[in-house]
């Protein structure tokens, strides 16, 4: 059991990683659509390219949408309004007719029998507008010459004109009166109507927006059906109009969840080996080409996190409107993880999750062509990203690649300019404004990963921060010793292609642990007086070795990264403090090497590799008395020789080119820092 533990715990980096893909592919599947993919490309106007292909089973031949919409607009624009007349009305109208006549009409003194003809003949004209029926307002609809009036529960259709508009009555009254020959009544008429008239028509809502319900819900999604067997299409067939709609049709058929409802494990199983194909070639690629990161799970987790974020917001974005697909700033992986870690990968990851996103998109082609070439122009173009300049320019032109490549698939499937979506210009747009959240998005990663960007790079190497201060205070030898292997390194990532902004900062704070005893390092001693001849040998070479273990104390208390305290680690590899050590061995030939070694690490990349040349370089120069070029030069050979001959690049990713060219570097920087000058008379 104990063994068993121990394996485990052995291999649980490689456990993690296990269980981090796992993870990453059964999430992948899970957002995915549950429809399933159809397995033909096709575009309007090009030839079919595969055999015939036969209806695999029955299936209705789909509208597109905005057919549909227009039939439920013509729908709409038809539907005749409902109005419901009030039987009631009409009797309360009457009522009130016959208590406000006699105070109207009695204030004349007619004679009773002109009273009652009178009465009878208001009432007359009366009943003969509510048979009618009188509507306070016409309907303001699209459809205004006919309705549909409910009379005691029948519906009967009839033009607006056969009813009563409330302000035409007086008209009408007018009309009839005159016949009737009582027209010298018509201000009392006047008078009574405007108080007792009221509408007997009103439109009843309800009504008509259950008819409309009902008009739409008959409008059919589908014209006609393909029956199994059927040919759809030959090979070589030009894919237009009829049958450009069957195969669209089989297609959303194929992509449907009603479809992959009988073959979901099928589909489940399909999806889960693709993606676990996409991910097991990122995990070789890292195995492979990157061990420094696979062997790194904070890193692995980043690369799988950020995979998993597009993806999200991808699948999100399609879900609610696939027209906003382009929106979703893909081009923020490429450049996030060049900015972290190199561009090589960069676009590696990018073009992954691109084929990944395939199985999800509409028009998988286009999709993949225009992100592909979006993320080699955001890998070529983005540089220095801590220059806020560049990251616009690089947008600009990511931006302007989109819409050139939107612009000329759209002429090949049309052939010509008509009917372009010019939104998308603008989701383009937006989608360039959204990938400049870029750089505070790193900022948030360094944060949250304990990565190191160029960014927070440029403010490591300011001179004026805590830490640096602090040392030109407490030591200024070693400070100016920093800035001169810093511009040494610097000069030399710069030669062979290193990233030379961190072994720059990697320089300036590789020696911080001499501020706790400053003294006791030659660049600080300003006086004659040398600690060191008050100590053994042994306690020397420990105070000497120790400012490596105090600097990585210092930097982890100032909140310095890793990356930077890699350069802390390993400046000095496992190399000697060869003058104690043989000042030691003079007084005892037993004497250990190992009191005098540097524990180590050795470097283990190109950048840490230079720092450690040009730190021993730097500091030895110190000792040269009337250097010439042919001194400097046999100088630099014997102290970088000296260091691959005790093996210390062995773990470094630089090959002896690149050393070389570090050497010649070396050899210029100095000869120009030394260089002779003519004396002046005095």
């Amino acid at each position: 059991m104990r063994t068993l533990f121990d394996a485990l715990f052995k291999s649980q980096s490689l456990i993690y990683k296990y269980v981090l893909y796992f993870a990453a592919v059964v999430a992948i599947v899970f957002f995915f659509p549950k429809g399933g993919q159809f397995k033909y490309e096709f575009q309007k106007g090009k030839p079919w390219q595969y055999d015939n292909l036969y209806a695999p089973f029955d299936f209705s031949i789909k509208k597109t949408d905005a057919e549909v919409a227009a039939e439920k607009n013509a729908q709409r624009s038809d539907q005749l309004p409902y109005y419901r007349l009030s039987e009631n009305t009409e009797k309360k109208v009457l009522a009130d007719y016959e208590s406000q006549f006699p105070r109207i009409f009695n204030a004349d003194g007619l004679s009773p029998e002109r009273l009652t003809k009178l009465r009878r003949l208001g009432k007359e004209f009366l009943r003969t507008l509510y048979s009618q029926g009188i509507l306070a307002e016409k309907n303001k609809g699209e459809k205004e010459d006919l309705l549909y009036l409910v009379r005691q529960n029948e519906a009967q259709r009839m033009p607006f004109s056969d009813l009563v508009a409330a302000n035409t009555i007086m008209k009408r009254a007018r009309n009839f009166f005159q016949e009737q020959g009582v027209s010298d009544y018509l201000p009392n008429y006047r008078k009574l109507f405007s108080k007792v008239v009221r509408p007997n028509v009103s439109l009843d809502k309800v009504l008509t927006e259950k008819a409309l319900s009902e008009a739409l819900s008959k409008v059919s999604t589908t014209r006609g059906t393909v029956d199994e067997g059927k040919l759809i299409i030959a090979k070589g067939e030009v894919v237009e109009a009829q049958n450009l709609k069957i195969l669209d049709s089989l297609k959303q058929e194929y992509e449907s969840e009603l479809w992959a409802a009988n073959n979901y494990y099928f589909i489940l199983f399909g999806y889960t080996i693709l993606v676990a194909l996409v991910l097991m070639m990122l995990i070789l690629f890292l195995k492979k080409y990157r061990t420094d990161i696979f062997t790194n799970n904070v890193k692995v987790t980043f690369i799988f996190f950020n995979i998993l974020l597009m993806v999200f917001v991808t699948t999100v974005v399609v879900k609610y409107n696939e027209a906003y697909i382009f929106v979703v700033p893909l081009c923020i992986l490429p450049l996030i993880l060049k900015t972290f870690f190199d561009a090589r990968l960069g676009l590696f990851v990018h073009v992954l999750t691109v084929l990944i996103l395939g199985f999800v998109v509409p028009n998988s082609f286009e999709y993949i062509f225009l992100q592909i070439i979006s993320g080699i122009v955001t890998i070529l173009t983005v540089s220095e990203l801590y220059k806020r300049a560049n990251l616009f320019i690089s947008v600009g032109q990511i931006t302007l690649i989109y819409m050139v490549g939107y612009l000329a698939f759209h002429i090949i499937h049309e052939g010509n300019l008509d009917n372009i979506v010019w939104t998308t210009f603008g989701l383009f747009l937006l989608n360039g404004m959204i990938t400049l959240f870029a750089q505070p998005l790193i900022y948030m990663y360094e944060k949250l990963f304990g990565l190191v960007s160029d960014v927070s790079l440029l403010e490591l190497s300011d001179t004026n921060s805590k830490l640096l201060k602090e040392l030109a205070n407490k030591a200024p030898g070693t400070f100016h010793h920093s800035l001169q292997v810093a511009n040494l390194a610097e000069a030399a990532a710069n030669e062979i292609g290193a990233n030379a902004m961190l072994v720059r900062v990697g320089a300036l704070y590789h020696d911080i642990g001499k501020m706790n005893r400053p003294t006791y390092f030659t660049e600080n001693q300003i006086t004659n007086v040398n600690p060191h001849d008050e100590l053994s040998p042994k306690e020397s070479a420990r105070i000497i070795i120790d400012h490596v273990i105090e600097g990585i104390e210092i930097a982890r208390k100032g909140n310095l990264p890793d990356r930077v305290i890699d350069f802390i680690r390993c400046h000095h590899g496992t190399s000697t403090v060869y003058y104690f050590y043989k000042k030691q061995q003079e007084q005892d030939e037993g004497t250990d090497v190992g009191d005098f070694q540097y524990p180590g690490p050795i470097p283990f990349s190109k950048e840490t590799a230079i720092l450690m040349m040009a730190d021993s370089v730097e500091a030895a120069s110190k000792s040269l008395k009337n250097p010439t070029f042919l001194i400097i030069d046999s100088f630099v050979e014997k102290i970088i020789s000296g260091q691959m001959a005790a093996d210390q690049f062995l773990n470094a990713d630089i090959t002896f080119k690149d050393i070389e060219k570090i050497k010649k570097i070396f050899k210029q920087k100095l000869t120009n820092i030394y260089h002779l000058r003519v004396e002046y008379p005095e």
